[in-house]
């Protein structure tokens, strides 16, 4: 784990997945990324696991959170920069994952 944590960097993608979100939940978005991925993003634990590949958007790791844990970001560790990218940000609601209003 690095001292001073993680930078946390958005793909263009990531950002209008985000925009795309019911604007009440873009604050707790960005909280939640910034809280969760900026101190051991790579170690699993009960909302974040690593994913088999091929996944989404060729993520290698997902974090749930929100209310019901209805949110999904997808996201790689960048070892160049010592940054996590997030690549996609959606919502599930039941067993449907919408990433910018179209179904995954």
């Amino acid at each position: 784990m690095r001292r001073d944590g993680y930078e946390i960097l958005l793909t263009k993608d990531a950002m209008a997945h985000i925009r795309a979100l019911d604007g009440k939940y873009h604050s707790l978005v960005f909280r939640v990324l910034r809280q969760q991925l900026s101190r051991e993003p790579f170690v699993e634990a009960r909302n974040r696991k690593p994913l088999n590949i091929p996944a989404p958007f060729g993520a290698h790791w997902e974090l749930r959170f929100g209310p019901q844990n209805r949110f999904r970001a997808f996201y790689v560790h960048d070892g160049e920069r010592g940054a996590v990218v997030i690549l996609a940000v959606g919502e599930k609601v039941r067993d449907r994952l919408r990433i910018a209003g179209r179904e995954i």
